[in-house]
């Protein structure tokens, strides 16, 4: 363990709060953290085991919370890092919000990890998931889709006749909506994670609202009876309230208009935060949002079809007005065939709210709660046009998508102010990933102070079980050789580890290539990406030890693979970000000279660590890394992106990792 951090001793136990925090119970003393910590993890199954990391990491959480300051900790694999946040955090008697940034660890705090301390902490304590308003199943929608009365229990849907009243089902299988209609005829929560299978994004879309279309409890015939604002409550009562990091940066950028208040932030997987508060917090024009507009509009303008018609041709013209600036950042004053585009979709926008204002706002039956969320709708999209077409300061507008689906995005050129402003100086927050990048703390706007970053390791014992290696004999990928002597050296590589290979690349281009030049050539199956669903992908390839999987981007996060099936992880070449990502671009121009090692750096080397991090993944773990990209040996930048991988043996001697491979290979073969 390397601790970069001189931790406060116990007498910050009396350190005055400059954050003014209050206690919702009362505090445990921080000598007590580890005691409850060893009691916690002696109730896992099998009876745990002790980890040093795990420790050092929730006293230093104690501290952090207790001196009201921020922390950084960077937690390898293994180390347990969620008791090491969550333990602390609950003791401290403050209210905290547990910011995720996947779905999946949000569910698995809901799962397992919180009501398992719920048993096993020995200190009562009351959480809360809180989720976006389209995770819920919406009463009101549901009314509307069965306003007969009551949900079909048989199946059939034949009590949702009038599904398509205001064209958000149409075309939706009745049957899958009537599932869903008995689901929500028994559940609690009205969380979409509670179904035992996954509805289709249309009927989904028909039996749920956003943010956007939602009008508020208030102005809805059945606000009292509202899954999503009962989640609210029950969060507002929790001492741990459960987020993922999409919603936590909504309530930033509304000011804390949507999560209860707080005392305390903790932020997992937060080597995403800089991206997912950017994306959250911008606005973002597609040819969806007309089109959903106009399908709400239909059943409630009865007379109006031409001006549904206006609402619905919207989203061709933006299509078409955006398809020539494609991944472009654009600057002020904007293109005059998009300037003049926006126009005049802001006037069918406003003709049709013209329209809905000819119905009452009595929020008192379902014709006029679907003109209300309409309304909303609307002026929610007029917002962002006017957003888009007068980009202010700081804020960067650019093209992205798909030719078939582009986006006019708005985003931050810099996140670190609003944090700044919203979160470090309103309560202490802890930071936590198994990757932290150099200068991760600054890019963020954290406050410099020399004790904010502890690295506690990982209990795996990375020098004996794995092996790092860098291509360095290859040339560089600028050279038109390199990709054919890429092949070649992955392909040694897989002979040699006996297939139990993952091999990740930065472009689908690389992939197929791949794939084509090695599949007819291995004695062994080889599964790309895109030949089946990603989980099956993943099932196939830790059920069969000799199979190589080959993938792109997605594959280099989230994928546990422990055990036999994964001796070698290779990765064809330092992962960089595009060079004409307009956001990017704009974000390296107000960095200067320094963007390359303040943007690009820090980006390559969190995700080429992410990516190796797929290698060892428990204690038993063994297996050799293969970077292809000589530049991570023999770049002066090498040494920052080396300092984010796990600590294993390094080599760049191809013969070496060959004979690692062909050992570990043979182990296998012949078990003791």
């Amino acid at each position: 363990m390397t601790a970069l951090v001189d931790r406060p001793d116990a007498a910050v136990d009396d350190a005055p709060d400059p954050f003014g925090a209050g206690l919702r119970s009362p505090p445990m003393p921080q000598s007590e953290v580890p005691v409850a910590l060893r009691r916690v993890v002696s109730a896992l199954p099998g009876g745990g085991e002790g980890r040093p990391g795990q420790v050092e990491m929730a006293e230093a959480v104690a501290a952090a919370v207790a001196g009201g300051r921020h922390l950084v900790v960077r937690a390898g694999t293994g180390t347990g890092k969620t008791l090491g946040y969550l333990v602390p955090a609950i003791l401290s008697g403050r209210r905290v919000v547990v910011a995720t940034a996947t779905r999946a660890l949000q569910d698995q705090l809901a799962t397992k990890d919180l009501p398992f301390l719920e048993r096993h902490l020995g200190h009562p304590f009351e959480w809360a998931i809180l989720k976006g308003r389209s995770n819920y199943v919406c009463a009101q929608r549901l009314a509307e889709l069965a306003p007969a009365g009551g949900h079909s229990g048989d199946g059939d849907g034949e009590q949702l006749g009038l599904a398509g009243v205001d064209g958000i089902a149409e075309g939706v299988d009745p049957a899958e909506l009537a599932r869903l209609a008995q689901w929500a005829s028994t559940t609690v929560t009205g969380d979409r994670a509670e179904l035992d299978h996954e509805p289709s994004d249309a009927a989904w879309g028909a039996v749920s609202t956003s943010a956007r279309d939602c009008p508020g409890a208030h102005r809805c015939p059945r606000g009292a009876d509202c899954w999503a604002e009962a989640a609210r409550a029950r969060a507002a009562e929790a001492d741990v309230v459960v987020v993922n990091l999409h919603l936590y940066g909504l309530d930033l950028a509304s000011d804390g208009a949507i999560l209860p208040d707080h005392d305390v932030a903790i932020i997992d997987e937060a080597h995403l935060v800089d991206d997912i508060i950017s994306s959250t917090t911008g606005v973002e024009l597609t040819t969806g949002r007309f089109t959903h507009l106009g399908r709400t509009l239909r059943g409630i303008l009865a007379d109006a079809g031409d001006t549904i018609a206006r609402v619905v041709d919207a989203g061709g013209l933006l299509t078409d007005a955006l398809a020539p600036h494609r991944e472009q950042r654009l600057l002020a004053p904007l293109p005059d065939d998009l300037a003049d585009t926006l126009v005049r979709l802001r006037s069918r926008v406003e003709e049709a709210v013209a329209a809905l204002r000819s119905i009452p706002d009595d929020a008192s039956n379902d014709a006029t709660a679907r003109a209300v969320r309409a309304r909303q709708a609307a002026t929610s999209l007029l917002d962002d046009i006017d957003a888009v077409a007068r980009p202010g300061e700081g804020h960067v507008l650019f093209v992205s998508g798909s030719e078939r689906s582009p986006a006019l995005r708005l985003a931050p050129l810099d996140v670190a102010p609003l944090l700044q402003d919203r979160l470090w100086s309103r309560r202490p927050a802890v930071l936590t990933s198994a990757t932290i990048a150099p200068g991760f703390g600054a890019r963020l706007g954290l406050p410099p102070r020399p004790d904010e970053v502890l690295d506690v390791g990982s209990p795996f014992d990375y020098q004996a079980n794995g092996l790092i290696y860098c291509a360095s004999r290859l040339p560089r990928p600028t050279d038109p050789r390199w990709a054919d002597a890429a092949i070649e050296e992955l392909a040694a590589l897989i002979e040699a580890a006996g297939g139990r290979t993952l091999a990740l690349f930065t472009s689908y281009r690389a992939m197929h290539r791949a794939v084509e030049a090695l599949r007819a050539r291995l004695v062994y199956p080889l599964l790309a990406q895109g030949e089946l669903p990603k989980p099956a992908l993943v099932d196939r390839f830790a059920g069969d030890p000799e199979t190589c999987l080959f993938a792109t981007m997605s594959f280099w996060q989230g994928i546990d693979v422990p055990g036999p099936s994964l001796s070698l992880v290779s990765i064809d070449r330092l992962p960089f970000p595009r060079p004409d990502d307009p956001l990017l671009q704009a974000r390296r121009e107000h960095a200067g000279a320094r963007a390359f090692e303040a943007i690009d750096v820090p980006r390559a080397a969190t995700l080429l660590a992410q990516g190796a991090g797929r290698l060892i993944r428990s204690a038993t773990d063994r297996g050799a890394v293969a970077v292809l990209d000589p530049r991570l040996a023999t770049a002066r930048y090498g040494p920052k992106i080396v300092g984010t991988l796990p600590k294993m043996r390094r080599t760049k001697d191809r013969a070496e990792i060959e004979r690692f491979l062909r050992a570990l290979r043979q182990e296998r073969a012949d078990p003791p």
